[in-house]
């Protein structure tokens, strides 16, 4: 167990918006948010998973919708405890521990102000160990736990609880609820024991994104490119950099689809790379040939500060790199790629990990 003060929440929010792949929503109001009730209510807890009794309730803290939603519908800050209160009563059972859904950059925060708010510890761990746009896909829920019962709020106090036959459902339905609530909400949804957590949980995402963020907040290395600190410290490949050309994005469905083109720069000049994202980055191209691809991690970064680009920020003219980092191996087993591989995203291939295509594609360590 360790503590977690207003600076560790700085480099928390920044390293989890790398590992959000794109998606997982911008941490910036997420971050005030838990800077603010770490202000108001004292530093979080965080705990390993093994530091869970078997018997704990352990209670995910999460938004859902277009990240871009949020900038313009600000959160009164009820919803996340108003949650979790709703799925108390129903289950007639306490929380004893939050933890986050995914390791996205708005959704490493959230269950951080959660926590704050209700005084209770964090877990050291995720659904993902990234971020990824739709609610089954998450170790939990493939590991045989359900979603529901699950509660959506929004900001106008609306508050649903959803009971689903399977996760699809669970997505379909907590998808159109969000939409009718303008596109974004705040949930709490899998309910997991201790014993579950220790079983399912992809564990140390919390630390690995601080440990991220201290590439980009450190002094120490200034004569290193936080770009290549960055790909150090998470085993990445250096997939492009280039110039933003062309960015189309559509928000009907209650996510961020779209495409994005981009023009070499450096050493890559002359050369064309695209990524496509449906809140998160899927499948990167260069020059036509695949070279990173999902469950695996698209990253866009600043390409001189290194700081993590969204799919709903980004915009013509900006000159980023992009990194590919290699998924957690609980993706790569035929389940977790029937819903989070190229295929199920409507791709026609399979999924080729982002270690081979650097070897057939040339990627730069």
């Amino acid at each position: 167990m360790r503590l977690l003060h207003e600076q560790n929440v700085e480099k928390i929010a920044l390293g989890a918006a790398v590992l959000g792949s794109g998606g997982g929503g911008d941490p910036y109001l997420g971050k005030l948010m838990a800077i603010q009730a770490i202000k108001e209510h004292g530093p979080v807890k965080l705990i390993d998973v093994y530091e869970l009794s078997d018997n704990d309730l352990v209670f995910p803290s999460a938004a859902m919708g277009a990240p871009v939603v949020m900038l313009e519908k600000i959160p009164n800050g009820e919803e996340p405890k108003k949650a979790i209160a709703a799925l108390e009563n129903y289950l007639g059972k306490k929380a004893t521990a939050i933890i986050p859904i995914e390791a996205g950059g708005l959704n490493s925060c959230i269950p951080i102000y959660t926590a704050a708010c209700l005084g209770l510890p964090l877990v050291d761990g995720d659904g993902m160990g990234r971020a990824f746009p739709e609610l089954m896909m998450v170790s939990y829920g493939i590991g045989g736990k359900n979603a529901s019962p699950m509660v959506v709020c929004d900001e106008k106090g609306n508050m649903v609880i959803l009971e689903s036959i399977n996760n699809q459902w669970a997505e379909t339905l907590a998808r159109s609820v969000t939409v009718a609530m303008g596109l974004f909400t705040q949930m709490s949804i899998y309910v997991m024991s201790g014993a579950d957590v220790k079983q399912f949980a992809i564990k140390n995402t919390m630390s690995l994104a601080e440990k991220i963020g201290g590439c980009l907040v450190s002094q120490s290395d200034a004569s290193i490119n936080p770009v290549d600190k960055i790909i150090k410290t998470t085993n990445a490949c250096r997939l492009f950099e280039g110039k933003v050309v062309d960015v189309r994005r559509d928000l009907a469905t209650g996510f961020i689809r779209g495409h994005a083109k981009f023009e070499g720069i450096r050493t890559y000049t002359g050369q064309i790379f695209s990524i496509d994202f449906q809140n998160e980055n899927l499948v990167a191209t260069r020059n036509a040939n695949a070279v990173a691809m999902t469950p695996d991690l698209i990253t866009l970064l600043d390409i001189e500060k290194g700081l993590p680009v969204q799919t709903d920020t980004l915009k013509y003219g900006q000159r980023l790199a992009a990194i590919g980092i290699p998924c957690d191996k609980f993706w790569k087993t035929e389940e977790a790629l029937k819903v989070t591989g190229p295929r199920y995203f409507k791709y026609d291939f399979d999924y080729i990990p982002i270690e081979e295509l650097e070897k057939q594609n040339g990627g730069i360590r």
